[in-house]
């Protein structure tokens, strides 16, 4: 069966259009990965967690800043792996090189040791325009960037 998370994609308005908010895994796997290995902050539910409860902590455990504001829904994606990601839009503005996530992954490192080691789960987050942002995001999640800027252009605002 597959696995569900939800999550956030923070964005804001500059001159030159619309911005996100994405984060970069932790750990040795993803250190040398840029491209296509960005992501909105995520994750599973809790028993009895509502997607939104969900999306609202895994924002602030990841990006270390409580999301405070309505949340519009973008709808369901699935990823590679079949992972299915709730994913819900709100406009907001941090200082990203400032986020502190609090949670960690434990993983055997290096491979086949033995050896368990924990590592943050986000190691940075960055604001991109849109059209960096699609450069950056994972290939399944892109989808949600259209979906947001097709909401951005039906309610005027810029893209």
């Amino acid at each position: 069966m597959a696995s569900f998370s939800a999550g956030i994609l923070m964005y804001r308005l500059a001159e030159e259009g619309a911005e996100v908010l994405l984060v970069h895994p932790g750990g040795p796997f993803w250190q040398r990965k840029d491209l296509g290995a960005w992501s909105i902050p995520k994750g599973e539910p809790q028993p009895g967690e509502t997607a939104q409860e969900t999306a609202r902590r895994e924002f602030t455990e990841e990006v270390g800043a409580a999301p405070e504001g309505p949340l519009i829904p973008l709808g369901c994606i699935r990823q590679r792996a079949g992972k299915v990601v709730e994913a819900f839009a709100l406009r907001g503005d941090l200082a990203a090189e400032q986020s502190r996530c609090t949670s960690e992954a434990e993983i055997e490192w290096p491979r086949g040791s033995g050896h368990i080691r924990r590592f943050p789960e986000i190691d940075r987050a960055a604001w991109f325009s849109l059209p960096e942002a699609r450069r950056r995001i994972l290939e399944a999640q892109a989808e949600l960037l259209d979906r947001l800027e097709k909401k951005l252009a039906d309610e005027g605002d810029r893209a």
